[in-house]
């Protein structure tokens, strides 16, 4: 069926609100592996609320929402087919995408993979709605590209502040400030962390609504003209914090949560 056919809103479609013991479950397995992704979707399914619905179905019916409705692109098939964008500078979007994708041994599929090993998609409600959280989810490493946050516990934090901005699910500003407690509690450091997550929440802000975007003329921009364009800020906070987690002997690459094996500082 066409995405143009699907209710906007399917029957079966629950909105549950904020469910903190669920939360607060799936929170403790993402601390004993940040790299467990399952966990986070877990945690934005538990705490999606109205607001965020609102804005989903805002955008569904805009001349945009209609438009990207109709042209029915698989945004990560487009986003991992890497040789279509073997013409372009090495500062587009999409190039600096690529490298970013390839130092982090990601896939934009991978990302969709992991979403479902917690809800298959036979069992998610058929509609635009679906849709619209879809985009949220499969622009996900597109947004660390345009920002500049890393992958590292802090970055993935401070994005997370911005996206709350984005997109109002309260699900993730909680994981945001939780791990960046978790960073504080594990590393002891002096970086003015929680700085960083609420510096993503003002970026976020006042940029547009990076979900909303066309994905494929925005992979053809010149990376600097694109942030100059949809209103992404530079992370100044957050690259302090890295500096100064550095100074202190931290490796941002070896960042964690966990307590099991607690970061130690780099041997001099």
């Amino acid at each position: 069926m066409a995405l143009l056919d699907l209710p906007m809103v399917a029957p079966e479609r629950v909105v549950s609100g904020f469910r903190p013991f669920k939360v607060l479950h799936h929170f403790g397995k993402l601390v004993e592996d940040k790299e467990d992704t399952e966990q986070v979707f877990h945690i934005i399914e538990a705490t999606k609320g109205k607001k965020s619905h609102r804005q989903a179905w805002d955008f569904i019916a805009s001349e945009d929402g209609q438009r990207f409705l109709r042209d029915e692109v698989d945004i990560p098939t487009m986003l991992d087919a890497h040789e279509d964008w073997a013409d372009l500078p090495d500062n587009s979007v999409a190039k600096k995408y690529i490298a970013f994708m390839k130092r982090e041994g990601l896939s934009a599929q991978g990302l969709v993979d992991e979403s479902h090993k917690w809800a298959p998609a036979e069992r998610r409600p058929n509609d635009q709605t679906e849709w619209y959280f879809n985009r949220l989810r499969d622009t996900h490493d597109l947004f660390h590209v345009l920002t500049g946050y890393g992958r590292d516990a802090l970055g993935e934090a401070a994005l997370l502040g911005f996206t709350y901005s984005q997109n109002y699910n309260p699900g993730i500003l909680f994981i945001g400030y939780a791990a960046t407690r978790q960073i504080k509690k594990v590393t002891g450091t002096n970086a003015p962390l929680f700085r960083a997550v609420r510096e993503g929440q003002r970026l976020g802000k006042a940029a547009q609504k990076l979900a909303h975007m066309d994905v494929a003329a925005v992979m053809r921009e010149d990376i600097d003209e694109a942030r100059a364009r949809l209103g992404i800020g530079k992370p100044v906070i957050y690259r302090q914090c890295l500096a100064a987690l550095q100074a202190e002997g931290f490796d941002k690459e070896s960042l964690d949560l966990s307590e099991k094996d607690p970061v130690a500082p780099q041997a001099a």
